[in-house]
Order: C-alpha cells, then structure tokens, then sequence
C-alpha cells in the first residue's frame, strides 16, 4: 500500500478533477505490475496495472489507495468490470471512494462477484493524499491553501514595501513545485500592481497552474504580466461596478472575467470559491498581501496554511504583517490550527496546519 500510494503521488498537479490513484498487484509475495493514473481521461491505474499483469493477473492481489469506481457516468469504463473479468482474487483498498456515485458501491460489486476485499489499511494517509479531491467531490469547493512567506516576527513586507526576499531559495522553489501541484494560484490586485509576478511554476517539467486575481474595480493595468500568457489560465473576478469597456478588452485579450457581487466593496471570496468549483478547479493557493490573507480567514475559505517562516526579524509597527484586518477582542477567538506539521526547508521553517 506504501507503494500505490507514493506511486498515486506522481500523479500530483495532472489528474484533477480525479483523485490520485495509484495500483499495485502482488503474486506470490511478489509485485508483478504496479502504476498510477496519469491523467483525467485516461485508463485509472488498476486498468494500467491488470494490462502490464496480463494473465498474471489471475489469483493475485490487487493493492489500491482508493476503492475502484463502478460507474459509467464519465470518459473511462468502470474499474470494477475489470478487475473482476481478470481473475484477481483479492482486493487492499486503502480508503472508501467519498464520491456518492461509487461509496462502497464498488467494493459491494467486488465481493458481489466473489473476490476478498479489505478496506483501512493506511487510511489516513490515503484521505490526506487526497484531500483535495475529498472536498471537492463532496462540497463542489477547491481545497484552499493560505501560503505565507514571512520574518520571524510576522512580517511579510518592510515599511516601504520591500519583501524580495525574506524566505530564502529552497522555500521558493518548494512554493514552486506546489504550484505545479494545485490547480490554481490566488491573489489579490495588490500583489499583482507590487510585484507585477507572472504566477507561473519555475521547476522543470512543471505546469502553471490557473491564475485568479481578485480585483474588485479592475485596476489591473493592461501591461500586467498575468495578462500576456497565452494559455487561457489567467482569471479575474471583479464586480458588476468594474468598468465596462475594460471587460469588454480584457476579454478581447482571451482572459476570462468572473463578475460576482461585491461584500463591502470586495470580492466576495465565498462566491469565487464556488465559482471555481464550477470550473472544476479543485484546488488553490492563496499567495496574496496582508489584506486578502485576513479576508480568506475571516471569510472561512481556508482549509490549510503554510507559513514559511525565515530566521530573520524586520520589526517595526509600520511594517506589514502577514496577516491584516482586525484582530479579535479575546485571544479565545484566535484561530487555532489542528494537526500541526513542523518542517525545515534550507534555513526555513515551514508550519503547516489545518483549520478544519
């Protein structure tokens, strides 16, 4: 099961919107076929596996960290046929498909058809692999990371505005390959008019994600890096106060523009999330300013955050923090994050945890 799932992991960043799948098959105490799921739209991994197994496939174990589906309502056959029709005797699932179409249908028809099937072996590592794909398909929401790059002392810019660079290389090129795994990367018009960052991944053999600017009253100037990508990823929600003509030439220019309604003058980051949902993105990363790092919070989007944090203190009240807004009346209304993972990254520490 270590195997299908580090084998599943390949997949990071080119399955979406279909979860990370990997399969191994085992005969005699030993793996005779063994392969993960590449691509939305191509064979699953139990398909890739059976078909490199062949005839072998007969009276073997199949090992997989997500039970196979059973349904017909997408590109590729059902799994389950398959896996029946090749004489596997025994399936190790490693958690339950949450997607209502399959939950335990698919183990049913298994065991249905005569073959063993246990369920919860590395369960827990399973869900996390796909915590993306769980939320998704059961919320119809991306999972929402908040990334920060920022001092010691909480500050993710000096007083003037300087903020290149406070983490140091190895962070940057670990924001680089989780850009390459999310489907989409968030920021703010702030960020965008500051840094003018072209929100692309920098790793070999990476893929740039979608990249969301949040830009209420579409400042955005038309020389904005963002804008001259050619790959139809560059989204901008604004309100229905933006600028007409702007639209119309940002349009012209093949971006596509989410027109939500305002909270306060603001992008209402609730309805983007679900926005994106309906675009099938199924996963993003907020690499935004102080301000929308305190909207995503206060607006409870965020699933998961990564502070990068660098051995290094700016100090001063007027330097920025990362994160903005109000703070709370009480300290018992502070957030508290959950399953807490403390690593370092070159001369960085990186804290992650969840909020939900």
């Amino acid at each position: 099961m270590e195997k299908a799932l580090s084998l599943a992991a390949r997949g990071k960043g080119r399955t979406s919107p279909n979860p990370l799948v990997g399969a191994v098959i085992v005969k005699g105490n030993k793996i005779i076929a063994s392969d993960y799921h590449r691509k939305a739209g191509t064979p699953h991994a139990e398909i890739l596996a059976l078909k490199k197994a062949g005839k072998k496939a007969k009276g073997a174990t199949l090992y997989i960290n997500l039970e196979p589906c059973c349904h017909t309502e997408k590109k590729t056959p059902p799994c389950t046929k398959s896996i029946i029709k090749s004489g596997i005797k025994k399936v190790v699932i490693a958690m339950i498909d949450p997607n209502p179409e399959v939950s335990g249908r698919g183990i049913k028809e298994l065991r249905k058809a005569g073959i063993e099937t246990e369920v919860g072996i590395m369960e827990a590592k399973a869900k996390k692999l796909n915590e993306a794909f769980i939320k998704f398909i059961t919320k119809k929401e991306p999972f929402v990371i908040l990334k920060i790059a920022q001092s010691i002392d909480g500050k993710i810019a000096a007083s003037k505005g300087e903020s290149k660079w406070i983490t140091g290389e190895k962070a940057r090129e670990y924001v680089h390959r989780l850009r390459n795994e999310v489907d989409a990367v968030l920021v703010g018009i702030g960020t965008v008019k500051k840094d003018n960052s072209s929100l692309t991944c920098r790793i070999r053999g990476g893929r740039n994600p979608h990249r969301i600017i949040a830009d209420s009253n579409l400042q955005i100037p038309l020389n904005a890096k963002v804008l001259k990508h050619k790959d139809n990823k560059t989204i901008i929600a604004t309100t229905k106060t933006a600028n007409k003509k702007k639209i119309n030439l940002l349009k012209s220019y093949g971006i596509k523009l989410l027109i939500l309604k305002s909270k306060a003058g603001k992008i209402d980051l609730k309805r983007l999330i679900k926005e994106m949902g309906k675009l099938n993105i199924t996963s993003v990363m907020i690499e935004g300013g102080s301000s929308i790092n305190a909207s995503a919070l206060s607006s409870g989007i965020v699933d998961k955050v990564m502070f990068f944090t660098a051995p290094r203190i700016i100090g001063g009240v007027d330097a920025v923090p990362s994160v903005g807004g109000k703070s709370p009346a009480s300290l018992k209304d502070a957030i508290q994050l959950k399953n807490i993972r403390v690593t370092n990254i070159g001369e960085d520490i990186l804290v992650e945890g969840y909020l939900t």
